[in-house]
Parts: structure tokens; sequence; C-alpha cells
């Protein structure tokens, strides 16, 4: 259920369309390298189930990778025809050139492979870092977006707060020059079943929804990237990028978001530790088209822990701006 909408804010509704069993969803989806502005880019691409189905790219967060949009992917594809990107130096993709992992970088390559795949314009769906991204994007080239979802998108906390040391202070060591080194090494020298739980269960409400299908391959995920050399660093650096956006260039942020024009539906956990769940609001009030839904008793990665509700909000959007045009 969605918590009670302020004032100045749109409550998202829900499609009531039939979605396809989740069950029939046995694995990740297919995928193929491709060179974006000299990186070696790896793409997912969901089969449609219809023929008219609109162009769709989703975009992940920190740590994370495209097959965290395998359910929600299969949910909607007899509508939206999906690709889910894995951003420079995450999942199977290679390293950014000079190893550059700034957002605007990260929108750079997102940008380049929205022109040059030319499936644009697209409904663009982004999760935590990867909505960061996606805010950088839709602001500077409308043309490519057709719709914007935001998922917990890792926007500047406007009172300063460094919220995701709640859920996990040690994160605090990585932004540290020489000590988040030292502390990712220290990471990786884990097992990559513990490490998968760890992050579950810090981006979930209730870890326990989390398929145990969906757990092994993010299990065989992170053992395939412990031989990336590359991996530590875009993790650190990226980080370190989204800390830049929080605590320097805030009021870029929150510009970008008020220049936004392309329909957005703004999705939040109420349950979020790592990015605050208060700002949700904010952000649906910035951004001029936008309407808001705050789910309960979910976590920061709504697309997983709850897919289909987020199927629903997503389509509805669709929906929605598919009439008015």
């Amino acid at each position: 259920m969605a918590s009670a909408p302020t004032a100045n804010n749109r409550p998202a509704r829900l499609d009531d369309a039939e979605l396809p069993p989740r069950a029939a969803i046995t694995g990740m989806w297919p995928g193929q390298h491709v060179e974006v502005g000299g990186v070696d880019v790896f793409v997912r691409t969901t089969p449609p189930a219809a023929a008219r189905a609109e162009p769709a790219l989703f975009v992940h967060g920190l740590g994370g990778s495209a097959t965290n949009w395998t359910d929600l992917a299969g949910l909607v594809r007899n509508r939206l025809a999906v690709e889910a990107i894995d951003l420079p130096g995450f999942g199977r993709s290679g390293p950014a050139p000079d190893a550059d992992y700034r957002l605007a970088a990260h929108a750079r390559t997102v940008i380049g492979y929205l022109d040059q795949s030319r499936r644009g314009p697209v409904h663009l769906v982004g999760n935590s870092l990867g909505g960061a991204v996606s805010i950088v994007v839709a602001s500077q080239r409308p043309d490519l977006i057709k719709t914007l979802t935001l998922i917990s998108p890792a926007v500047p906390d406007i009172r300063m707060r460094a919220h995701a040391l709640r859920g996990d202070p040690r994160m605090a060591l990585l932004v540290l020059p020489g000590l988040g080194g030292m502390a990712m090494r220290r990471v990786a020298s884990v097992p990559a079943e513990t490490r998968v739980k760890a992050t579950i269960d810090l981006c979930f409400a209730d870890p326990s929804r989390f398929p145990r299908q969906r757990m092994a391959e993010a299990v065989s995920e992170a053992q395939a990237r412990q031989a990336m050399s590359w991996a530590n660093v875009a993790f650190l650096r990226s980080l370190r990028g989204l800390a830049h956006s929080q605590f320097v260039a805030g009021r870029q942020a929150w510009a970008a978001m008020r220049a936004i024009t392309a329909p957005t539906l703004v999705l939040w956990g109420d349950r979020d530790r790592l990015v605050a769940p208060d700002l949700a609001p904010r952000v649906a009030v910035a951004i001029p088209d936008s309407r808001l839904r705050v789910l309960e008793n979910i976590g920061h990665t709504a697309m997983m822990e709850d897919p289909e509700t987020t199927a629903r909000a997503l389509l509805a959007l669709v929906e929605d701006a598919v009439r008015r045009s």
C-alpha cells in the first residue's frame, strides 16, 4: 500500500492488467557485449511478448547489475521491450576509460548507448545509483526519454544526512582514499554467498522475499566478478562520485530534477535504509510532471522485493503517457 501523499504530490496509480506468472520467469535474460564510447558494455534483452511493445531501458544501482531487473522485466514484457544495461565496471561490462566512474561519465554511457541503438525515446527506469544517472540523462536529453521511473534514486539529502551509514557504518571507510581500497580488499576476501546475503539484508525489508534461484544467480555473478581486476575500483569510484553529488554538487542534482520534462514515477520503499524515504515526496515535488508511490514494508530495491507492485506502477505510467500522446 502507498503512504498518504502530501498536498503537493500526485499519487501514482497501479495498472490492473493481468501480469505473466512470476514463476514462469526461469532465469537471467540473455545479453550481448556492445562497444559504447570505448567501453565494452553488456546489455541484457528480455524478449517482448507483444509485437508493439515499447522500448525501455533499465539502469541498476551501486554494486548491482542488469540481473537486478530479471523479474520486473519478465512481468512487463507484454507491454515493454526491455533492455537492461550493466554500467561500466559492473556486471559483465568492462572498465571505464581512465577509471572515470563519476555520475556524468555513467550518464554519458547511457546516452551514448541510446543514441547508438536508436531505440529512443525509451521508458527509462533507474534504481539507486541508476536513478541518479537517469536523472542526469533525462534532464540533459529529453528527446531520448518517453517516461522516467525512479526507484529509490540516490539523490542528495537536503539535510546533509549520510542516511546509508545508518544501515552500514562501514561504508564511511570506503569513501576515504587508502582506507577504501583496503576495506574493499577485505570485503573481497569474504565468500561470495556471504557478501550477497549481506547485500540483500541491507537492501530488503524482508530478505526472505528474495527467491532462492535469484540468490544462486547473484552468487554466481559475484564469483565471476572476483576475476575482474577493475571491479573494486569501479565500486569505490562510483561510490565516491555519489558522495560528491551528495555533499558537493547537491544543488546541481536538484536543479536537474526540476528540468525534467518527461512524465515521471517516483517509487520508494518506506523501509529504505540506504536513501532516506522522507526524500520521496520532495523528489516528486521537484520533478514537474511526477506522481509518487511509497510502498509499505519495502526496502531499497522495490523492483526485486516487490516486482509485481513495481510492474503495475510502471505500466500505469506507460499507459497514461501513451494516452496523452
